[in-house]
């Protein structure tokens, strides 16, 4: 009887070493993640982002890309209405296409390694990997982090992120803000590693034809450096880069910005007007599609609309919104034209359905980005930059006039 007992005993000794053999902990994880995200070559993953910070939910389909040494394809399609925008990171620099407009703009920036993306695998494992007071559960299929968030937002404060157990590949990730209700998430249906692609797979005049294709026949008009010196502006990495007019360049990056744009107020519709006639040689793009006049669906409290002015700006039609209160901003929308870039040093804020670019010191800052066709810019010298970003994600919804 007591040879039977101490069998058994050791039976679930032996048991219970396997069973703990089989678990992983927090940091046995982290230290395999950490290994494989520096080996990794490439990847590919396709799913669902949702956007939770205005009064309705936001949804795009998100396909993303990534090759070393530093290769980068976004596309974000919201099938609803109709729109599609490709972001490229690739030798050349930082792009951001539209397709359906057959338009692209260009950022100078070292973007993602200095922001990160909640799309990006990358971002999501050195988020895991740097936070030393990260939380960790496991369920049958997944790793669960609970970390700090690092979108260069103060808006979102930690996230959520599923690791499939087989292979570390991202399954879930849900972003929160300080209040921990969701404003992001993302759900991946697809997602594997050492993919191959196509030559040409990031090339920014390849994407923007095969993906404006089937919206028309017309050749791309990208910006290319003949063309810039040729329309008065200086190709981009020549010595004094800048625009001949000392206009503001509509693209939705690291362009020649104008810090005093608007003044705040009257300065803006002044300028806009009297610029019409100098920066009609310097437009290079595709024939303009009817301006819609869109607005925001937020408003931080305490601040209601000032003023409405429709205005013309680098000859295009748009409109300058003004709001007053708590908070003092100009809002301005314009059609957008394609145009060579100038560069300078701007930072690059996510609005998760595009990106933006944020320029300015501690007083006057401006957000700009581009989005179904129009350029967006909202200036203040008292709006933080959380409210800046809520704003800007808002103004999604044509408004009537």
């Amino acid at each position: 009887m007591r040879r039977m007992t101490w069998t058994a005993a050791m039976i679930l000794v032996v048991a219970l070493m396997l069973s703990a053999c089989g678990t992983k902990d927090a940091e046995s994880v982290v230290k395999d993640l950490d290994k494989f995200v520096n080996s990794m070559e490439s990847y590919q993953g396709s799913g669902t982002m949702t956007l939770h910070n205005g009064q309705q939910p936001q949804s795009y389909e998100v396909d993303v890309s990534f090759q070393q040494p530093h290769y980068y394809r976004i596309k974000l399609t919201n099938k609803e209405k109709d729109i599609t925008q490709i972001v490229l990171k690739n030798d050349d620099g930082v792009f951001v296409l539209t397709p359906k407009l057959n338009k692209v703009f260009r950022f100078q920036s070292e973007w993602p390694q200095n922001q990160g993306q909640v799309y990006l695998y990358q971002t999501l494992a050195q988020s895991i990997i740097t936070d030393s007071s990260r939380q960790f559960a496991s369920n049958d299929d997944a790793y669960v982090f609970d970390v700090m968030a690092n979108y260069n937002s103060g808006s979102l404060a930690r996230q959520k992120i599923w690791l499939n157990k087989a292979d570390l590949s991202p399954l879930q990730v849900e972003v929160s803000d300080t209040n921990a209700r969701v404003q992001v998430d993302v759900k991946f249906d697809t997602f594997k590693f050492d993919q191959r692609f196509d030559e040409g797979y990031f090339n920014t005049d390849a994407n923007l034809r095969s993906e404006s294709a089937a919206e028309q026949s017309d050749e791309p008009t990208a910006a290319r450096p003949e063309d810039e010196e040729q329309d008065g502006i200086t190709a981009p990495g020549d010595e004094g880069v800048g625009t001949t007019n000392n206009e503001e360049s509509p693209v939705d990056g690291n362009s020649e910005t104008n810090t005093n744009e608007t003044d705040q107020d009257e300065d803006a519709d002044t300028d806009a007007n009297s610029s019409e006639e100098e920066d009609a040689d310097a437009s290079v793009g595709t024939e303009s599609e009817p301006f819609t006049v869109m607005g925001p669906s937020y408003t931080p409290e305490g601040v209601a609309v000032l003023d409405e002015t429709d205005i013309v700006f680098s000859g295009q039609p748009g409109q300058m919104t003004r709001y007053d209160g708590i908070y003092s901003y100009t809002l301005i929308q314009t059609q957008a034209q394609e145009q060579a870039a100038s560069f300078m040093q701007g930072t690059i804020v996510d609005l998760g359905f595009t990106l933006g670019e944020l320029t300015g010191g501690d007083g006057l800052q401006t957000l700009t980005w581009t989005y179904h066709g129009s350029q967006f810019r909202i200036t203040s010298d008292n709006l933080p930059q959380v409210e800046m970003e809520n704003v800007a994600k808002s103004v999604q919804a044509e408004m009537g006039k």
